[in-house]
């Protein structure tokens, strides 16, 4: 009977143990800080619809799927988005975008009849995350005036330098959907005053 108490205690210390040495889960925003604008300039006149993002497939999760040599991939379950990647990505691109022009993203919200809405469509081709090496969001994205048929469609590709360790990683896709963001506005705020847009 003794024994079997001793292994029982045993089992029980080997078993907490293991939990506790159980690595802590780790979770990542690309919107942090995004949208403050730039300025307190009056509203332009116009609004933006951003509907939801697509991204490859392979990393369409909430763990981070970063690269490393020879091609090979890893999943990191103890490294994860908030949500999942698309609506991460959706989230900042919308906030950076309408910060940078002063405006709101109506998407799903009604909007006064003849308010001028710009949406934008935004297609994530590649999102590659590589620690202590770059963070790249390779994006092609369209603006159209709705009710409009004239679409004007165009590609970024944003390749950040990052420092090791997956703040920096993540901190890198942040840089990388504002540089994303500011070429859209500028197509935004270049449609909107009447001229010819282009990538």
């Amino acid at each position: 009977m003794m024994r079997y108490q001793t292994a029982l205690a045993m089992a029980a210390g080997l078993l907490l143990a293991g939990c506790a040495a159980a690595p802590p889960e780790h979770f990542y925003s690309l919107s942090n800080g995004m949208g403050v604008p730039a300025s307190a300039a009056a509203p332009p006149g116009y609004y933006i619809e951003l509907p939801a993002v697509t991204v490859p497939q392979q990393v369409a999760r909430y763990q981070l799927v970063v690269s490393s040599e020879a091609g090979r991939v890893d999943l990191l379950e103890h490294e994860r988005w908030s949500a999942m990647p698309a609506s991460e990505i959706g989230q900042a691109l919308s906030l950076a975008i309408t910060g940078e022009l002063g405006t709101v993203d109506v998407f799903r919200a009604p909007t006064a009849d003849g308010a001028p809405v710009y949406r934008i469509s935004t297609n994530v081709q590649r999102f590659e995350s590589a620690p202590g090496k770059y963070a790249l969001i390779d994006a092609v994205w369209s603006v159209r005036l709705v009710g409009s048929t004239k679409v004007l469609t165009c590609r970024s590709v944003a390749n950040e330098t990052v420092d090791g360790g997956y703040d920096a990683l993540v901190a890198g896709h942040r840089r990388a959907v504002t540089r994303i963001a500011a070429d859209i506005s500028k197509a935004v705020r270049t449609l909107a005053s009447g001229a010819s847009a282009g990538c």
